[in-house]
């Protein structure tokens, strides 16, 4: 449809095909921002050996998948299954029978690793969403 002033068609606006970059970049910010969560909970409970719900703190694991409602990105968060490391110590308060006790099955080296591959990844992000920032603004002072 023609704007009766101008001519110009009004639909599709050119500047608002240059949104879904912003909306991209921005999603995967958001998705970062739940990973990194997940992983400084991790290392916070790294030697946490007695939770309210009973025994030692289980590591979180972040899985992403597409929400089948919406169709954007999003986070599935998991309890790693895998036992925790047992170190004996008989005059810890949350020692078993035998003298051990059970620490979170959380390895800091991987956590830290995790952390820095979000960390870029996160970063990226920020660099798209400024690029497609940049060029919006650009395509504005035309």
């Amino acid at each position: 449809m023609a704007s009766p002033i101008s001519g110009f068609p009004q639909w599709p606006r050119p500047v608002r095909q240059l949104m879904p970059g912003l909306g991209a970049s921005a999603d995967g910010m958001a998705v970062e921002q739940r990973f990194l969560e997940v992983i400084s909970r991790n290392l916070a409970n790294a030697e946490v050996t007695r939770t309210p719900e009973g025994g030692a703190y289980k590591r979180e694991i972040a899985e992403v998948g597409v929400d089948p409602v919406t169709g954007r990105p999003g986070l599935v968060v998991k309890e790693d299954t895998r036992p925790g490391r047992m170190v004996y110590d008989p005059s810890h308060p949350d020692a078993n029978a035998q003298g051990f006790v059970e620490y979170p099955n959380v390895d800091i080296n991987n956590e830290l690793v995790d952390l820095m591959i979000a960390r870029r990844v996160h970063e990226a992000n920020v660099s798209v969403f400024q690029a497609a920032k940049s060029m919006l603004r650009r395509a504005l002072d035309i």
